[in-house]
């Protein structure tokens, strides 16, 4: 099989991570148990899955003139990712994300920094890359203009655009209309459709549910595909495991329940292990993991 190409649009961050016995309250201080610092970003994990999973990945973003730039362009490379399209902000720091780790669960707080230095412009410039596509997959950790150029540019050469609504804000009807899918989680489904009617979107509607699984509705009937159980380390980029897995699947042209079953099992084996990227699986594990859930039903 030919390596599909997926062309992801959105964040690189330098996740600084701290591990906890437990959150602390308001006002307190407590000691943690870890720290350290790794490679993230919305856009940049979901580069990473989907190259990690077998595909072709170029990265369109935005980074500081800073070292957390250079590494986390260092890091994409290492990954297979191409940065030809990821530009150096001279007046900006490259984007944070400070994270708490604790009781199999998080905290994020996110400073954009370069991330929000990309421009509409720049993806006029980036558009061959983008129709060359498979797949355009997006997340909003960038400004909303260039998330609707990008989807713009994707639609009118016919390229199938995902769009993860992360973090969750309502998003223009030209998006909304234009996306081939959508994959909010269900907080971020009651913000997408808040003032709108999601009827009209439904069948473009991937929508996780953590430990359920996944719902997705065909020609009008609604289908829950169950997720998988593992034991949970941390669930950071379990999100962006997915959405790099389903836009991997997509291309290779399954069906979209095998896709999200795919991508479920993905998302399952990078919470098994502390980190976003850190924690994504590659395409052997990912499928001997479907193989074997297949024998032991």
């Amino acid at each position: 099989m030919n390596k599909p190409t997926i062309t992801v649009i959105g964040s690189l961050n330098m996740d600084l991570v701290t591990v906890a016995a437990r959150f602390p309250n308001q006002g307190e201080t407590i000691l943690g148990e870890r720290f350290l610092t790794t490679p993230g970003g919305k856009g940049a994990n979901q580069a990473v899955a989907a190259a990690r999973l077998g595909a072709n990945v170029r990265m369109i973003g935005a980074v500081g003139d800073d070292a957390f730039g250079q590494e986390l362009i260092r890091s994409l490379q290492n990954e297979g990712v191409s940065v030809n399209r990821v530009k150096p902000v001279t007046h900006e720091h490259t984007g944070i994300a400070s994270i708490t780790i604790s009781e199999r669960d998080n905290r994020i707080i996110v400073v954009p920094g370069a991330n929000h230095a990309l421009t509409p412009d720049d993806l006029d410039s980036c558009e061959s890359v983008i129709a060359e596509s498979d797949v355009c997959l997006l997340q909003l950790e960038i400004p909303l203009p260039v998330v609707e150029r990008a989807v713009s540019i994707a639609y009118r050469h016919g390229v199938s655009v995902i769009v993860n609504p992360a973090p969750a804000q309502p998003l223009p009807p030209s998006v909304l209309e234009q996306a081939s899918f959508l994959t909010p989680n269900e907080h971020e489904r009651g913000i997408l459709f808040d003032k709108m009617d999601e009827e009209s979107f439904i069948d473009q509607l991937i929508v996780t549910e953590g430990a359920k699984g996944v719902r997705i509705w065909q020609d009008g009937s609604e289908r829950l595909i169950p997720s998988f159980r593992v034991p949970v380390v941390d669930t950071t980029g379990a999100g962006d495991t997915f959405n790099g897995a389903l836009a991997v699947a997509l291309a290779e042209g399954k069906p979209l329940h095998e896709a999200c079953r795919f991508a479920n099992a993905a998302a399952a084996l990078s919470v098994t292990k502390l980190g976003a990227q850190a924690g994504m699986p590659r395409r052997e594990e990912v499928e001997s993991f479907l193989a074997e859930q297949e024998r032991s039903q």
